[in-house]
């Protein structure tokens, strides 16, 4: 695997786990205070734990490898993760390990709540076509498809929950450990660091709007929960910004929240009863358009410190504000 096409693949399987476990952290504080509430109010009927619940279309080196690294990782459940390919008979290794491998795409989508797309750009009308009518809501459709923007995207599948990262190479510097699996590779702490999101280093670049899109996936789901705008803001907060550096930890009340007004806009803010949850998020909107949170993230340096700090906490890697990785602030949207 050559220097940028491996860094490309490292980055991307990185992300992908970064985001599952992101979602795996917030199904279960989500269980944990949805239970907490149901004892509180005498419901001792036992509430069945939304587990995240994966699925794979292609099963090709892409696949092959975010299935790996997704099971060792996150690390996700054998049983929680699927992989629909044309060639299923290839994936022994995987059906060994009690995973479901088959070619039926629609069965994939009914079952899955996140659909990572790993298949050929040409391959992409058809199963779109396939899949569209089988879609849920709330399924999040993450699209590895390069070649396909997110706004033909949404027209092909009839549905806004995607979310697809955009890489830019900007130099060819292989850092990317040839001769290591990619499973191996992200617990390297010099290669881990370089997949950051906010990191040129390696010479390839993430869209950063692609977290912006992580984020509002996340509210997104308390929203289908019916959860109160102002208890989601606390749980995003305790989630994701409650990871210090040892230099904050001193005055964490300068440390940066997410605030009501990253999401929505002051007419909105103003005319939003308590316990209503937040709106339901167009995501190739958020990932297409500038807004409010944008601009948190331009202006905050803070803010993008600490999302660095927990993207190397949620993979049991911990360094200082010196050891940082290079930041970019890539945000254009193409």
């Amino acid at each position: 695997m050559k220097g940028r096409f491996r860094g490309l693949m490292i980055k991307a399987c990185a992300h992908a786990t970064f985001f599952c476990k992101l979602l795996c952290n917030l199904r279960e504080s989500l269980h944990e205070k949805q239970t907490s509430r149901c004892v509180l109010t005498g419901l001792l009927a036992a509430i069945p734990n939304d587990e995240l619940k994966v699925g794979i279309i292609g099963g090709g080196n892409l696949g092959k490898q975010l299935a790996r690294v997704l099971l060792q990782l996150v690390p996700i459940p054998a049983e929680n993760l699927r992989i629909s390919t044309r060639r299923p008979e290839v994936l022994d290794e995987f059906q060994k390990l009690g995973i479901q491998c088959f070619y039926h795409n629609p069965y994939l989508v009914d079952w899955a709540n996140v659909l990572f797309l790993c298949c050929l750009p040409s391959q992409l009308p058809n199963i779109c076509l396939e899949i569209q009518t089988h879609l849920e809501k709330g399924c999040i459709v993450y699209s590895f498809v390069a070649a396909v923007p997110i706004a033909r995207l949404k027209l092909l599948l009839n549905h806004t929950n995607i979310l697809r990262p955009q890489y830019q190479c900007v130099e060819n510097v292989n850092i990317w450990g040839a001769g290591k699996d990619i499973t191996a590779a992200l617990q390297d702490p010099v290669i881990l660091q370089a997949t950051c999101p906010y990191s040129a280093a390696g010479g390839i670049i993430l869209n950063i709007k692609w977290l912006e899109g992580v984020f509002h996936a996340a509210l997104n789901i308390c929203t289908a929960k019916d959860m109160p705008h102002l208890q989601v803001l606390q749980l995003l907060n305790e989630l994701f910004l409650s990871v210090h550096f040892e230099d904050c930890e001193k005055d964490e009340a300068s440390c940066p929240k997410f605030q009501l007004q990253d999401f929505v806009d002051q007419v909105y803010t103003k005319n939003l009863p308590q316990r209503r949850p937040f709106p339901w998020f167009d995501l190739t909107a958020v990932q297409l358009k500038e807004t409010s949170f944008t601009q948190h993230f331009s202006t905050s340096t803070a803010f993008r410190d600490h999302l660095t700090y927990l993207y190397c906490d949620l993979f049991g890697i911990s360094f200082t504000k010196e050891q940082q990785p290079g930041v970019s602030t890539s945000s254009s949207s193409k």
